[in-house]
């Protein structure tokens, strides 16, 4: 790798010293985890192993969907949340992918102890940096492209485990390398890996192909509440906790970006918003927009506390659907001039 970032390169030698001072380190996925969380997740843990290092992964708030169970290492995730874990046995908190500090953890607030190093890397757009180090950069279209490019500064052995949970984040942030960021740099990453793990394609295969029938019913109940709002630039998709339990959807099947992308992907709906009421009082929300430049909507999810990126952004709301839906059409109406 001859064109690593600029910032990659300024950051590297810093985090790296953190990592040998440290003895044991955690790290974790954020709430709903998406791959390119666990993917990161796991090969910073196969990276720090090989370093000599402990190395732990949490699940976080969220359970793994069975989608990701078949990453390399993702049977050795500890099932626990940030509050669950005994942060007195770690020196080093290295947080991936994840934009601020209130993804760590939704469960209440999340704060530090002085003795724990922290350190941030990420590519979310909205994200200002939390740790003792953060290395943000908003161009990479993928924290395992992040990692890719450290893991060469470091001369880590991109092993066929890195390589693999490696090429599924870049794969899947990316949307099957097919959004705006994906550059002939992170395509030659791709291929890289894809060359150490030349089976790659089967673990796509899983990702894609591993849901539940109640993933189904949640798509169907998705696509069957949809509202347009501002002369049909804007589509809403809703479902209430009620509808869940009616269906007996579990929460760790629900997934809200197929369902957005689905929106924005019809002519004329520019903005499409998934609204889930995950449990009484708290609503998940994901924006996405078939064009960035126009619609950033990573501004949306900033005004209700959360982050992203221009073309795909979140966050959570605990006012009621309706109410959250009045909100998100308001916001969306001064944002935009619409």
């Amino acid at each position: 790798m001859n064109e690593t970032s600029p910032i990659i390169k300024e950051k590297a030698p810093l985090i790296l010293a953190e990592i040998k001072k440290a003895k044991s380190i955690l790290l974790h996925c954020h709430p709903s985890p998406d791959t390119d969380s666990i993917g990161s997740a796991l090969a910073m843990k196969f990276a720090l192993e090989q370093m000599g290092k402990k190395a732990v992964v949490i699940k976080g708030d969220s359970e793994i969907h069975v989608a990701f169970k078949h990453f390399p290492g993702a049977n050795e995730i500890v099932q626990k949340n940030f509050f669950e874990i005994d942060l007195k046995e770690f020196d080093l908190f290295i947080i991936v992918d994840t934009g601020n500090m209130e993804m760590v953890s939704g469960k209440k607030k999340v704060e530090f102890p002085k003795e724990l190093r922290t350190i941030v890397i990420d590519h979310h757009f909205s994200n200002n940096g939390y740790g003792d180090i953060d290395l943000i950069d908003k161009s990479a279209p993928a924290t395992a492209f992040i990692l890719f490019q450290l893991f060469f500064e470091w001369e880590i052995n991109i092993t066929k485990p890195i390589a693999l949970n490696l090429m599924l984040g870049m794969y899947s942030d990316t949307g099957g390398f097919k959004y705006e960021q994906t550059d002939y740099r992170l395509l030659q990453a791709a291929a890289y890996c894809a060359k150490i793990a030349p089976d790659y394609t089967e673990s796509i295969f899983l990702l894609e192909n591993s849901e539940p029938k109640e993933a189904i019913y949640f798509k169907s109940l998705a696509l069957n509440s949809i509202e347009t709002f501002c002369n049909d630039k804007v589509a809403i998709s809703s479902v209430s906790y009620s509808d869940l339990k009616a269906k007996q959807i579990p929460i760790h099947v629900v997934s809200g970006s197929e369902i957005a992308n689905l929106l924005k992907s019809v002519i004329g709906w520019d903005i499409g918003v998934l609204m889930t009421e995950v449990e009484p009082g708290r609503i998940k929300m994901g924006f996405r927009t078939r064009d960035s430049e126009k619609y950033d909507v990573s501004k949306i999810a900033v005004a209700f506390g959360g982050g992203g990126h221009k073309s795909a952004s979140g966050a959570d709301s605990k006012l009621s659907l309706n109410n959250t839906k009045e909100l998100v059409v308001e916001k969306i109406k001064s944002l935009y001039n619409l």
